[in-house]
């Protein structure tokens, strides 16, 4: 016999209640309410801080240049005081792990907030809406201008309102691409005639992603085209934190005078005004139970507090809570899976930060000659090589270069060097094979790079020494 999911009933459908689409579900545009409420200052002071990072960060200087840059041009990447190079490309990497991880902590714990409150494809479309919502006024007046025929005032409002996307997505594009050519210079290119076409491509290519994502596809990208949109759902356990509508106590829906019981009349708290659905950027009703479109942003959570508050209801109908306590228990903060998610996330912070620390700021790459070996003056065997030596810091350095110890050899060449702040230099060296015989026809030779200010800043490097069979 085949195992069978059992099926849950979420809330119970009045039969005498005409069914209603939602936007979402009649395919129109979704034109939102304008509310007020903590979760909604939440997102704006959160939104807030994120404009003034991402926006502000890009303006700030560090030592006499851009604070942070990644400059793909000279293949170095500056944040604050640190400056990476490719090599340190694996540091990228774990880095993304650390996020994935938390990522999935936080939706273990309280499900999708970060889509809600603080991912750029959400936080653009409420700057986006917020625009709208200037220029062409309130839900009901949006909804009249879309039905009127085109004339000088709708081509006015619709114009100013475009033409605004366009700015803030223009800036959006600046400030992105800044971070990676100075954006000083790059500003300033339009009017002195410096801007280069690849540079204006992809200022013009993401000026084009924005507008379209924040403006056009709003929603659609969160439902159809964000890959997290569609695993969020396995990550989910009857005690993540969602937004959820209690249909416990909400039904039976129906309107009714605040003065009235209820409760007599055998009505739930919801009065049925459905302004849950007209504050949602995704056009969801939240009363027919989760949905993989809510991006839990809470916005029906204010909506619908400021209902119960005129009503004179308690507040929290729409809440954030778990499944486990909609069905009469009690949500557990703390088990399994969120410990496991948490501990590793930890782990591989402490990780990072230790590799990040423990990072050489000298790199020392060996290329051998073609030439096999060569015997020099004194008839000793002797190997070319070319060493690479970078100053991975913002500093000018001062280092000694040589052989390992307790190596038959002997190098032959510059002992120490001075490199400016991210200077890379290729020094030709020679290697003489001092205690013979070798034994064997190939053996490895090591060379080390030691800063002379800081011993614990060194590199060492191998590569092969080739001699005659015999020798």
């Amino acid at each position: 016999m085949s195992e069978r999911i059992p099926a849950r009933i979420i809330e119970s459908i009045d039969p005498r209640q005409p069914i209603r689409l939602t936007p979402a579900q009649a395919g129109g545009p979704i034109h939102t309410r304008s509310f007020s409420g903590r979760f909604r200052d939440l997102r704006r002071y959160g939104a807030g801080l994120l404009f003034l990072l991402f926006f502000g960060t890009a303006w700030l200087n560090w030592g006499g240049r851009q604070a942070v840059l990644w400059d793909l041009s000279e293949h170095r990447y500056y944040i604050f005081g640190a400056t990476f190079w490719p090599q340190d490309f694996i540091l990228l990497s774990a880095l993304l792990i650390i996020c994935a991880f938390g990522l999935f902590t936080i939706t273990v714990f309280a499900g999708r907030v970060w889509c809600g409150y603080t991912c750029p494809q959400s936080v653009w479309t409420w700057v986006f809406m917020w625009v709208e919502k200037v220029t062409e006024g309130e839900r009901h007046q949006r909804i009249k201008l879309d039905a009127a025929p085109w004339g000088p005032a709708k081509l006015l409002r619709r114009g100013a309102k475009h033409g605004l996307w366009l700015v803030v997505s223009l800036v959006t594009a600046l400030t992105f691409v800044g971070y990676f050519t100075p954006i000083r210079e790059l500003v300033a290119a339009p009017f002195n005639g410096e801007l280069d076409g690849a540079t204006a491509f992809w200022v013009l290519f993401f000026t084009a992603a924005t507008y379209l994502n924040a403006g056009w596809l709003r929603e659609k990208v969160c439902v159809y085209m964000c890959p997290y949109a569609r695993f969020q759902g396995v990550m989910f356990d009857q005690d993540t934190l969602i937004v959820s509508y209690d249909a416990g106590r909400g039904e039976r829906r129906g309107p009714r005078k605040k003065e009235i019981d209820h409760k007599a009349e055998g009505l739930g708290d919801c009065i049925d005004c459905t302004v849950c659905v007209q504050v949602c950027p995704t056009g969801i009703d939240i009363r027919d139970g989760l949905q993989v479109d809510c991006i839990g942003c809470a916005a029906c959570i204010d909506a619908c507090d400021s209902i119960m508050d005129r009503m004179g209801y308690e507040r929290g109908l729409i809440r954030y809570t778990s499944e486990r306590e909609l069905q009469g228990g009690r949500t557990r903060l703390l088990r399994p899976r969120l410990v496991g998610y948490a501990a590793a996330l930890l782990l591989m912070i402490g990780a990072f930060c230790w590799a990040l620390d423990a990072r050489s700021l000298v790199s020392l790459d060996v290329a051998k000659d073609r030439g096999m070996f060569r015997e020099n003056a004194a008839g000793q065997i002797e190997n070319v090589y070319r060493l690479k030596v970078i100053n991975k810091t913002q500093q000018p350095q001062r280092y000694h270069l040589g052989l390992a110890p307790n190596q038959p050899f002997r190098l032959s060449g510059p002992g120490d060097l001075a490199l400016a702040a991210g200077e890379i230099v290729d020094v030709p060296v020679s290697v003489v094979l001092e205690r013979e015989p070798l034994g064997r026809s190939a053996a490895p030779v090591y060379f080390e790079v030691i800063n002379l200010a800081d011993p614990s800043q060194r590199q060492e490097a191998d590569s092969t020494f080739l001699a005659p069979s015999g020798r």
